[in-house]
């Protein structure tokens, strides 16, 4: 069986080769043919027989660009009887979608455009199978594809733009940076990715090594503070940068970084001289101003230092370096007076804080000048003599003592007059006076240090020409201390003494205070006053200790005798002059049990029943006192109660009258009310004198009080009479009842009914007049109407009424 392979012409000269290596290949790789494996039990012998089919790998190049399928290779089997019995199988990478195969021939086609750079082989598998049955005729054998390289990619630099940075000044040869430039293309094939570096632009400045693309310095001495960037465009070339070789290109942009190879120098390089001027009022610390040596360099190597070397001002001020290290502050360091001095001359000197030892050549590096500072004059205020004043003075100084004289002056040259005053606040008082011209400063109060031990005041100078000028100074006066007050009892004092006490007995121990604070201390003396000195009851021991003792001298103490003994008591102290008091203790007599304590000690405490304390007793007077403030403020209360602005109703004897807005059938109306209570007027009138009425409001005002009334006649009045006078009592009484409303108690009558002959006596249809109106038909009305008649229908007389 024959071996048949279709390669391209570029590896037709590879057959011979490939062929030899296979022929070396063991047969359990390359596999048998279908019929020898048939007939490999009918022979026990092994033998060597021919493979079917073999290939090796295919080569094709990338990136085929032609319009027709790119052939492969071919597969054939010597089974293949050229008949169409056969069916060829590609599978594996890219089978059926990068590479077809012709089933019937073997042709294999690249059906898509190839790039190495993509994927540099595919590894298939083919298989012969018999077209009708399916069966495999030769064993499933893979083979690879490999893509050819092209010189199809530039190299490039994947880091690009770069930046780097070099010593200024450096050497030629300093490596700045190196850069590297990758190419796609096959490294091993060809000379498609062999890169060569070069310089386009940058010269003469830079250079790369064509090889490393390592960037060098190529010019010495490159100064920063000529020229501080440079931009360098790098070239990287395939092909070993033969002609038809792809190119890539990058920039560096190169600094250069700064070394202290430049001394520093001060602005006023010609006249080295600074002018500043200050005024003398500036505190310690002010600036003055601020001097700066410049310097070419930057950063650490500009930093500098600052100091005064010379000059009549360095003591007088001072000088730092401000927080970036540049600049020199100038401040003063002690007061000014342009007085004294107006102007002083400085030297300063500028130094760099890092200097480089190998640039020492280039220096030296600082620089000194000349500062002058004038100082400016001020109107300052006057200034006193001292920064406070320390006086002491006795309590007994007379008025008009002159303490001390204070004394400021104006330090201006000027020398201005100064007048002197106190500050009000410090001496509300008014205790002192100072002489406005002179400063002597003087009491014009007594002084009393029980009262007050210090006075602190201030005492003000102001310049006569400028009262603006002020200055102020304290004045501490101490009070000292003099013996002029009497000493006295701690506190007031009552002893008792029980009524068994024995002869000798200590009843109280006394002491002394006194408000004066001797420097020795206090010493008091104690005695008996004269006339008490030989008292039979009670004596007194001085224990010179500043305390005495006071002690009976006899036993039988009553209180019936007598409850209460004044003992004076002289008390001195022992300080010039001499001070003497006298202080009265009171003693009384009290009953004790038998350990001393005091049971009572008034005789109108016997009265008292033995078990109730005086606690008891108190709260018993409370309880009492509380109860009777109780009983008077309700009495209060009742008496108070406010009186009701009309008569009670229920007292009225007007109540049987109702009170109607309808009032039905006129005369046929006789429950109206209760005559009967008009036929007994006395005691009607009687049972409710002095009592308030309290009636209705009148829907229209009765006119009754203004008709004419007649006389009543006290004699035989009968009933009628009575009724009469009856009517004219109530009316007159609601007349001056304050307690009723402006009216008569009649009821008026909107609408009477139609069964009356009067028809209505309601008056608001008749009240459209201001006339009086005559009432002499009301006899014409029967009998029912006879008393009203009466009422209205006859003349006023000048008879007073009776009820």
């Amino acid at each position: 069986m024959g071996d048949r392979l279709h390669l391209p012409a570029l590896a037709a000269t590879l057959l011979p080769v490939v062929l030899g290596l296979l022929t070396l290949l063991p047969h359990s790789i390359l596999g048998k043919p279908a019929e020898e494996a048939a007939n490999a039990g009918s022979s026990a012998l092994l033998q060597r027989v021919k493979r079917g089919w073999v290939w090796n790998q295919f080569f094709v190049l990338e990136e085929y660009t032609g319009l027709e399928p790119l052939y492969i290779g071919k597969l054939h089997s010597d089974m293949d009887k050229g008949d169409g019995s056969i069916k060829y199988i590609l599978t594996g990478e890219g089978a059926g979608t990068t590479f077809t195969i012709d089933d019937s021939t073997g042709d294999i086609h690249a059906i898509q455009r190839l790039d190495r750079e993509v994927k540099a082989q595919y590894a298939l598998r083919a298989q012969a199978r018999n077209r009708l049955t399916d069966r495999p005729l030769e064993p499933e054998s893979e083979f690879i594809v490999k893509i050819q390289d092209i010189n199809d990619n530039e190299p490039k630099f994947l880091d690009g733009p770069y930046q780097a940075s070099v010593p200024e000044m450096s050497k030629i040869g300093t490596s700045v940076i190196q850069l590297t430039a990758t190419d796609a293309d096959d490294p091993t094939y060809g000379n498609s990715a062999r890169v060569v570096y070069s310089i386009l632009e940058g010269q003469p400045y830079f250079s790369v090594d064509a090889k490393t693309g390592v960037v060098r310095v190529s010019l010495a001495d490159m100064d920063r503070e000529t020229r501080e960037n440079y931009s360098v465009v790098i070239q990287a070339k395939d092909m070993g940068g033969q002609l038809g070789g792809l190119a890539g290109t990058t920039t560096i942009n190169i600094t250069l970084s700064d070394i202290n190879d430049n001394p520093p120098m001060f602005d006023q390089s010609k006249t080295r001289l600074y002018q500043m001027s200050i005024p003398e009022s500036a505190p310690v610390g002010s600036v003055v101003g601020r001097i700066w040596a410049k310097d070419r360099d930057i950063g650490v190597n500009a930093e500098m230092r600052y100091s005064i070397i010379d000059g009549d001002g360095r003591d007088t001020f001072d000088i730092s370096t401000d927080p970036t290290n540049l600049f020199g502050i100038i401040t003063v360091k002690k007061p000014l007076d342009f007085e004294k001095k107006p102007s002083y001359t400085l030297k300063v000197e500028g130094a760099n804080i890092n200097v480089d030892p190998s640039l020492r050549y280039r220096g030296p590096f600082k620089d000194v000048t000349i500062v002058h500072v004038s100082v400016e004059d001020v109107d300052e205020p006057p200034v006193f003599d001292l920064p406070v004043y320390y006086i002491e003075l006795p309590e007994d100084a007379e008025i008009g003592t002159m303490l001390k004289t204070v004394s400021a002056r104006d330090p201006d040259a000027a020398n201005n007059t100064v007048r002197y005053s106190i500050e009000r606040s410090s001496d509300p008082d008014k205790f002192f006076y100072i002489e406005i011209t002179s400063g002597s400063l003087m009491t014009v109060r007594w002084l009393d240090r029980e009262e007050i031990g210090w006075h602190n005041i201030t005492v003000l100078a102001m310049e006569m020409n400028n009262p603006s000028q002020i200055a102020s100074v304290s004045v501490a006066i101490k009070v000292l201390d003099v013996n002029d007050n009497p000493p006295s009892l701690a506190h007031y004092l009552e002893a008792y003494v029980c009524e068994t006490a024995k002869a000798g007995q200590l009843i109280q121990t006394v002491t002394a205070v006194d408000p004066d604070e001797p420097l020795g201390g206090q010493h008091f003396y104690y005695s008996l006053a004269p006339e008490a000195a030989n008292n039979p009851n009670f004596t007194l021991k001085d224990n010179q200790d500043n305390t005495a003792w006071i002690l009976t001298r006899r036993g039988g103490w009553s209180q019936q005798d007598q409850t209460i003994f004044y003992l004076p008591i002289v008390i001195t102290d022992g300080e010039q002059p001499v001070q003497t008091s006298t202080s009265t203790l009171t003693i009384r007599v009290c009953s004790c049990d038998q350990k001393g304590n005091v049971m009572s000690c008034n005789a109108e405490a016997y009265s008292l029943p033995a078990s109730l304390s005086r606690g008891a007793l108190i709260a018993i007077l409370a309880c009492i006192f509380v109860l009777l403030v109780m009983i008077l403020l309700m009495l209060s209360l009742r008496t108070h109660r406010k009186k009701p602005y009309l008569c009670d109703e229920e007292e009225n004897v007007h109540e049987n009258i109702v009170r109607y807005d309808d009032e039905g059938g006129g005369e046929e109306d006789t429950e109206a009310f209760d005559i009967a209570a008009m036929w007994n007027p006395r005691e009607a009138h009687n049972h409710h004198l002095g009592k308030m009425r309290q009636d209705m409001l009148p829907e229209i005002e009765s006119l009754s009080r203004y008709v004419p009334q007649a006389c009543v006649m006290g004699g035989g009045g009968g009933g009628d009479s009575n009724v009469h006078g009856y009517v004219l009592a109530k009316l007159l009484e609601a007349d001056m009842d304050p307690c009723a409303p402006p009216y008569d108690s009649l009821q008026t009558y909107a609408y009477e009914g139609e069964g009356s002959i009067a028809e209505s006596l309601s008056s608001l249809q008749s009240g459209t007049s201001n006339t009086d109106h005559e009432y002499d038909y009301l006899n014409d009305w029967g009998p029912r109407f006879k008393k009203l008649a009466e009422m209205y229908g006859v003349l006023e007389t000048n008879s007073p009424p009776l009820w």
